[in-house]
């Protein structure tokens, strides 16, 4: 049992010296592609490469807080809609950050119009996130003027809700400079796989944020899936 655990220590330093950013000092890009080129391999074995200050570090790979919540909640509601563009975003996020990035509008995007849906709310005149995501906030009560919390911190949570219009509109706008939803053109400059998962993480926050609200609202109440 010994020599396992040592053999698997030798390899874990083997991989972690492989990605050593001090044999990439002159070539920094060519370290990012060292890492993208492990992680997308030592993925399948549930586990990733990490930056930490001037060295990198093997450990598992785990889904970051918001995403995992996204996870549940759409479990719950069995939102397979949310759920498939989720998987889309996160498999896309190194080998196609542009598609990622499109991937994680249309998650939010697919809650938006599933409450729509079930509400029987017209949809608005322009379809982009921001248009539906300003289309459920008053069904939902998400109106910053109108939170419907304790008057303490009553100031605080609508500075979060205008926060929450900000990343929508950011996240939309981002999708329409650097996703791929209208094509690709000659000699575009790939997206940084960073900027992906800030999509990615914003989007699942907002997702979860909008699914929970709803199941507060209105309990045992499903949404549909929205099919685009």
């Amino acid at each position: 049992m010994a020599g396992f655990k040592d053999d698997n220590a030798a390899l874990e330093r083997l991989i972690e010296k492989a990605a050593d950013p001090r044999d990439f000092i002159e070539r920094p890009e060519r370290h990012e592609g060292v890492m993208k080129y492990l992680n997308r391999r030592l993925e399948h074995d549930g586990l990733q490469l990490v930056r930490e200050g001037r060295k990198v570090r093997l450990c598992a790979f785990t889904e970051a807080g918001s995403i995992a919540s996204l996870i549940t909640a759409g479990t719950k509601i069995d939102f397979d809609t949310v759920n498939r563009d989720l998987e889309r975003a996160k498999k896309g996020v190194v080998d196609d950050p542009e598609d990622a990035i499109t991937a994680a509008c249309s998650l939010v995007e697919s809650v938006c119009r599933s409450i729509l849906v079930e509400l029987k709310v017209e949809f608005p005149t322009k379809l982009d996130l921001a248009g539906v995501y300003k289309a459920v906030r008053e069904p939902l009560g998400l109106s910053p003027t109108k939170e419907g919390v304790a008057d303490e911190i009553s100031a605080d949570v609508r500075a979060v809700l205008s926060g929450l219009v900000n990343a929508v509109q950011g996240i939309g706008a981002l999708r329409t400079h650097a996703g791929d939803a209208h094509g690709r053109e000659r000699g575009f400059k790939r997206v940084d796989p960073r900027i992906a998962r800030l999509a990615i993480h914003s989007a699942s926050a907002v997702a979860v944020f909008l699914i929970e609200t709803w199941q507060l609202r209105f309990p045992g109440r499903d949404l549909p899936k929205s099919e685009k």
